[in-house]
């Protein structure tokens, strides 16, 4: 099984060799035996039921909180060649009995479903006929009233499992979880006997900041001087916060937009798709955005106000550096953060289900909670020691040299004026900049060439209408700039590269790598677009309106897998009109 294991590792997912914690989990699944893994942000949980999923022989279910965490983990499987479909709220009646009907044909491997899913009665007629061979509960915290994102919903996942003619194994996954949280997990999920790994919390490539500035804008905006055009999160306490804070940076002439349950669904969806796909740089949002937002380039998250607990401050700025290369985590504190968050606390009905003891109960220990964060972020001591000593981790060392704390910086900053000039926040902001670490080394050859890669990254991207870590993170290319491949096979021997991603990409890749092409030259000659720049005008294909008819038709070739390019021939129109009538019909989103 061993060899099996490793070569689907590398040619799907391009990896060579498993992570930390990963392996174990891997083969107690396979094995059949219940899972829990408590696996910080960016440690690679996903592959640890993704990749038994594709060597076990039927379907495997993965309960997901988000709509986002499951388009994005779809969309990254179908990036490597894995058959994946999404049920959810998101997809009208029709695509959801459409996806039901592909995947009773074994149309795919793994299936990411809603919680609420699992009570509808087609979807339960469907997993009752289904070969279902394993269930993932992805964000298992979820499941306990004393974690920080408490949902009733995942409650009704053993009696999903009861109704199954046989049960599953069943993988418990989270990045953040007490001992108590943990003991939940496992009780209110009936795990049976799980074999369970905690890997550590610890995330080295994270630095954390905690500073009281007497301006919080001013330093805000220096800090994002600093970090140049690296994209990010800035996360505010309330809507009112969110707009004001990205109203400001947009003024102020920074790349900004915001998320807030306030909003509409269409525009969160807009803003936050903008984001994923760069075409903005920041994020400002409240909590509502981010559990399971798959984005492995963001470089920096920063708390603009104290968030209520130290679960969800590390969950959160473990949005940061999940690539593995450095990032910022810098909290800006406030006692009036903390006045609020209190506030907030003793106002909260976010579970009415509660009883007036039990919700008595939850806000002492919301209230400890705070005070807990409130000793971060205003302590004397290694701030990772106490993150980790929070989460159980007793024997972390008492130094890091990568915080605040450990290299000696003022945690009170006098900003001044406000003016993103002033003296003061500057002398701040370079200490911030002094310690930071920087990328590794390249030689004047690799920065250019490494410069020539990224362009050709944002290129492909931007065509495919994906974010750029979907076609190579910032450590693939560096692999690609220090190994110079020259043939196919060389370019599979680079960190990320498996065979769907050598047949996408490989050859647009080496054209530039080996033959010296710029970017726009390699696209022109090598790049496969899913959708084709629309023909010449001499060559123009029928642009009349849809009739009923034709609609009718497209509809039942796309129900029944006509390629695109048979539907194009069928209809007269080019592949570029088909795609964007499917989209315009509900049937496809775009990138799939």
């Amino acid at each position: 099984m061993e060899t099996q294991l490793i070569q689907k590792l590398k040619t799907i997912f391009g990896h060579d060799s498993f992570r930390d914690g990963q392996e174990n989990l891997i083969r107690a699944l396979m094995s059949g035996h219940d899972t829990l893994g408590i696996m910080p942000t960016g440690a690679g949980k996903s592959i640890c039921y993704q990749l038994p999923a594709l060597l076990l022989p039927g379907i495997t279910l993965v309960i997901s909180p988000l709509i986002a965490l499951m388009k994005d983990q779809v969309m990254s499987l179908k990036a490597s060649g894995v058959a994946a479909a999404y049920i959810n709220s998101s997809l009208t009646p029709g695509q959801q009995q459409e996806a039901i009907r592909r995947a009773r044909n074994g149309a795919y491997k793994i299936i990411y479903v809603a919680p609420e899913r699992l009570e509808t009665p087609q979807f339960l007629d469907f997993a009752r006929e289904a070969d279902i061979s394993l269930v993932a509960v992805d964000e298992a915290h979820c499941v306990s009233q004393w974690g920080q994102d408490f949902r009733p919903s995942y409650l009704h996942i053993p009696g999903f499992l009861h109704a199954l003619p046989k049960r599953p194994p069943v993988g418990a996954f989270t990045a953040t979880a007490t001992l108590q949280v943990r003991q939940d997990i496992i009780r209110m999920l009936e795990l049976n006997q799980p074999f369970c790994t905690t890997t550590g919390y610890n995330r080295p490539n994270l630095r954390f900041v905690s500073v009281k500035p007497t301006n919080k804008l001013s330093m805000l905006c220096r800090f994002l001087d600093d970090m140049g055009q690296s994209c990010g999160i800035v996360y505010c306490s309330t809507r009112k916060n969110v707009e004001q804070v990205c109203d400001w940076l947009n003024d102020a002439g920074y790349s900004a937009t915001r998320y807030h349950a306030g909003l509409s669904d269409a525009e969160r969806r807009k803003n936050q798709d903008n984001f994923k796909l760069d075409r903005v740089r920041i994020m400002v949002a409240t909590n509502a955005f981010g559990m399971g937002i798959d984005k492995a380039d963001v470089r920096f998250v920063v708390h603009y106000n104290m968030p209520k607990n130290l679960e969800s401050y590390y969950q959160e700025a473990g949005r940061a550096g999940r690539d593995g290369d450095p990032a910022e985590c810098l909290l800006l504190y406030s006692g009036q953060d903390v006045i609020t968050a209190k506030w907030m606390i003793e106002h909260s009905e976010d579970n009415p289900e509660l009883s007036s003891k039990e919700r008595e109960e939850i806000q002492k220990r919301d209230l400890e909670r705070l005070k807990q964060m409130t000793y971060y972020a205003t302590g004397k001591t290694c701030l990772r020691q106490f993150l980790l000593r929070y989460f159980g981790e007793v024997d972390a060392p008492a130094q890091c040299d990568n915080c605040s704390v450990c290299e000696g910086l003022e945690f009170e900053v006098d900003t001044g004026s406000g003016r993103r000039t002033s003296p003061s926040v500057k002398r701040a902001a370079d200490k911030l900049q002094r310690q930071r670490p920087k990328e590794p080394e390249l030689t004047g050859w690799e920065a250019a060439m490494m410069d020539n890669l990224r362009r050709l990254r944002t290129l492909v991207a931007g065509r495919k209408g994906v974010p750029l870590f979907l076609v190579f993170s910032d450590a693939s290319l560096r692999d690609m700039v220090k190994k110079r491949p020259r043939t196919r096979e060389d370019f599979l021997s680079v960190s990320g590269v498996g065979e769907a991603k050598l047949a996408q990409f490989g050859d647009l890749f080496l054209a530039v790598l080996r033959d010296g092409l710029e970017p726009n030259e390699a696209m022109e000659q090598y790049a496969d677009d899913p959708i084709p720049a629309p023909a010449p005008a001499r060559k123009a294909k029928k642009t009349a309106p849809w009739t009923p008819a034709e609609e009718a038709n497209l509809r039942r070739e796309f129900e029944n897998d006509t390629t695109y390019a048979a539907m194009a021939t069928n209809h007269q129109r080019s592949q570029t009109a088909i795609l964007r009538k499917l989209m315009e019909m509900g049937l496809i989103e775009r990138g799939e």
